[in-house]
């Protein structure tokens, strides 16, 4: 009749180490199934007797010493199995630590790049609240009649591609995106960004420091 026995009440059984029942286990020497996830060794009455005697009669025979000595090696074998699991687990661990700071770096540069971006917007929203209150004070005081012959000096500009070597950039990707920022201001209304023909260009002595970060 089979029954099933956990490895530790067979190793008190024989007499033997928990490690060394593992060890005949996978050698195929003791037939073990699993149950409800844990392990069991299948014994039959006759096989769990003649196992006793066998160990009984080892030990009167003074056999002791080489059971010993498996045991040893099962020791040894079950201590490198573990070792090789825990190097898994840290090699494991360490590609987790490497994925984790890979997406942190990315939501970091994420969210510099809208902190960027909500700068910019506010800053314009104050510019234009700004010449609007201008605006007012220059409808309230007289102002003086200018000479028609008279004409405003144009603003001196420089190129985007000027700008960008300004601020030490080289790469075609960030300067695309600060592109893309200058035609959001100029679209704005920021006077510090003029069009001429197809072309945007800034003018040389403003400061863009918030349209560049």
């Amino acid at each position: 009749m089979e029954k099933l026995m956990k490895p530790i009440e067979y190793a008190k059984m024989l007499g033997i180490s928990r490690q060394a029942v593992y060890a005949k286990i996978k050698r195929g020497m003791l037939k073990a199934k699993e149950v409800d996830g844990k392990l069991y060794i299948v014994v039959t009455d006759e096989a769990g007797i003649a196992d006793t005697e066998e160990t009984n009669a080892a030990q009167a025979t003074g056999t002791a010493a080489a059971e010993n000595a498996n045991d040893y090696e099962a020791l040894l074998a079950a201590k490198d199995e573990t070792i090789a699991v825990l190097k898994e687990t840290v090699s494991d661990l360490k590609e987790s630590h490497r994925q984790i700071s890979t997406t942190l770096r990315g939501e970091i540069e994420l969210l510099k790049e809208a902190f960027g971006e909500m700068r910019t917007l506010y800053k314009m929203q104050l510019e234009q609240k700004k010449r609007r209150e201008t605006a007012k004070l220059i409808e309230v005081i007289p102002q003086a009649e200018t000479p028609a012959d008279i004409v405003p000096a144009p603003q001196e500009t420089i190129s985007i591609k000027k700008l960008c070597k300004r601020y030490g950039i080289t790469k075609a990707k960030r300067r695309e995106k600060i592109r893309k920022r200058l035609q959001k201001a100029w679209e704005a209304g920021d006077e510090r960004i003029v069009k001429e023909g197809e072309k945007l260009r800034i003018v040389r002595d403003a400061d863009v420091d918030d349209l560049i970060v």
